[in-house]
C-alpha cells in the first residue's frame, strides 16, 4: 500500500511559525489542520486557552470495538526569526517541526485519509493535538490524562528511530526551581555578617548531581544557576534550575525524597530555601499490553515492528501513566530536532503512512465486523 506523497501541505504548516510562546501561530496552525480533518467526517472540539495555543480533539463516529487515540502536538521550539522555512532535496525535508512533530501530524492525517478513501468513513479513531508539549505539557497533561480512559490504544507521532523503531519506554521527567535566600554584606568589611547564598547553592549543586545513577538510567542536571550582586558583596540570593530523569518508579521516589532532604538541610547556616516544580511527566514503562499490541500490528504490516527505550519524555508518558496502552515514535525518521539542522527522510514518510494506514484500517475493519455481527444477531432475533 505504498503511496505517492505531495509535501505541499506539510510545507504550509512548516512555513507557519508555531513556537510554544506564539499563540497566534499555533492557533493558525490548528485552523489549517481543522480544515483538513473536518472533510474526513471528524467533529472538532476546541479547548480554548488565553495565553497558550488552543488544544484540539477530533472525534470520529463511534461503534462497538477498540477505541484508538492518535496524539500529536502543534508547537515547536523555534521562536520567530530563528529557524524558519520549508526546504527539500531528493532525500530530505528540512524545517522546524519536520520531525518534531509537524511531520508526525502529517503522517497521521494522511493515514486517516487512506482509511476514509478505503471505507468511506473513519470509525473509533480520534486525534488530539495539544499546544504545549515542548514546554512540558503543563496545561495539556491534565486534559490528556482525563481523556485516556476513553480509549483502548494510543499512538503518538514523535519521530521514528533510526531503523523505524517505535518507542515502548521513556524516562520520567521532573523539573524544579530552587531559590536560596541569605543575607548581603560587604565582602571586605563585614564578611562574617553575611549569609552566602552562592556558597549554599554550590554545596547543593554537588549534592544534587551526586544523585545521578547511570546504572539505573537516572540523571540529575543543574542546568542553570544565577545569584549574587558583585564580587564585593556576599550573595544574598541564588537560584538553581534542576532537571531529574528516571526510568522507574523506585528511582523517582528516591530522587524526590533525596531532593527534599537536600533542600531541608542546606550546608550554610541561616539560608532559607524555597522550591517549586515537580514531576512533569511520569515514567512510560514497557508493559505486556504494549508487547501484545506490537505483535498485533507487526502482523498487520507484514513484518516485525522494532522497539526501543528513549531517555527523552513526550506526551506518551502522560497517556501511559494514565493506564492507556501507548506506543510512540510513529512519526518520520529524522535528525537534528531542536536544532537548525532539523530534517526528516522522505522515504520514511512513505513507510510510516503506509504502516499507519494499514494499522488504522485494521482497527476500523474490526469495528465494522463487530457492528455487522451485532446487526446480524438482532435480525436473527
Amino acid at each position: 500500500m505504498m503511496h505517492e506523497i505531495d509535501f505541499y501541505e506539510l510545507s504550509e504548516i512548516i512555513n507557519l511559525n508555531s513556537h510554544s510562546g506564539n499563540k497566534q501561530g499555533i492557533d493558525d496552525n490548528a485552523e489549517i489542520f481543522k480544515a483538513w480533518m473536518l472533510p474526513l467526517g471528524f467533529q472538532c472540539q476546541t479547548y480554548h486557552r488565553e495565553t497558550i495555543g488552543n488544544h484540539l480533539l477530533f472525534s470520529s463516529v463511534k461503534v462497538p470495538g477498540p477505541k484508538v487515540l492518535l496524539l500529536g502536538h502543534l508547537d515547536t521550539v523555534f521562536p520567530e526569526g530563528t529557524f524558519e522555512g520549508f526546504q527539500q532535496d531528493e532525500e530530505w525535508i528540512y524545517g522546524p517541526g519536520v520531525c518534531d512533530m509537524k511531520g508526525g501530524n502529517f503522517i497521521a492525517l494522511n493515514a486517516l485519509r487512506h482509511v476514509k478513501n478505503e471505507l468511506g468513513k473513519v470509525f473509533n479513531i480520534d486525534m488530539l493535538l495539544v499546544s504545549d508539549e515542548e514546554t512540558g505539557s503543563d496545561d495539556s497533561k491534565h486534559l490528556s490524562a482525563s481523556l485516556a480512559a476513553n480509549y483502548d490504544y494510543c499512538f503518538v507521532f514523535e519521530a521514528a528511530g533510526k531503523n523505524h523503531e517505535v518507542v515502548i519506554g521513556r524516562k520520567g521527567v521532573a523539573t524544579f526551581t530552587i531559590n536560596l535566600t541569605g543575607k548581603a554584606a560587604h565582602a571586605g568589611n563585614h564578611y562574617q555578617s553575611g549569609i552566602n547564598a552562592n556558597l549554599a547553592a554550590a554545596h547543593m549543586i554537588i549534592a544534587l548531581t551526586e544523585l545521578t545513577d547511570l546504572s539505573q538510567k537516572t540523571t540529575v542536571n543543574v542546568g542553570k544557576i544565577s545569584g549574587g550582586i558583585g564580587a564585593n558583596t556576599i550573595s544574598p540570593t541564588a537560584t538553581l534550575v534542576v532537571e531529574a530523569r528516571f526510568a522507574n518508579n523506585d528511582e523517582k521516589m528516591r530522587l524526590l525524597e533525596s531532593i527534599a532532604h537536600i533542600i531541608d538541610t542546606p550546608k550554610v547556616a541561616g539560608i532559607t530555601v524555597n522550591i517549586s516544580g515537580g514531576v512533569q511527566r511520569d515514567v512510560m514503562a514497557p508493559s505486556k499490553g504494549q508487547s501484545t499490541l506490537v505483535k498485533q500490528i507487526s502482523k498487520v504490516v507484514g513484518y516485525p515492528i522494532l522497539t526501543e527505550f528513549r531517555g527523552g519524555g513526550s506526551d506518551a508518558n502522560i497517556m501511559s501513566a494514565a493506564g492507556l496502552i501507548t506506543l510512540d515514535g510513529f512519526g518520520p525518521y529524522g535528525d537534528g530536532d531542536h536544532t537548525s539542522a532539523e530534517r526528516a527522510e522522505k522515504a520514511s514518510f512513505v513507510r510510516r503512512i503506509d504502516e499507519m494506514s494499514k494499522i488504522l484500517l485494521y482497527f476500523c475493519q474490526q469495528a465494522l465486523a463487530k457492528k455487522k455481527k451485532q446487526i446480524s444477531s438482532l435480525n436473527c432475533g
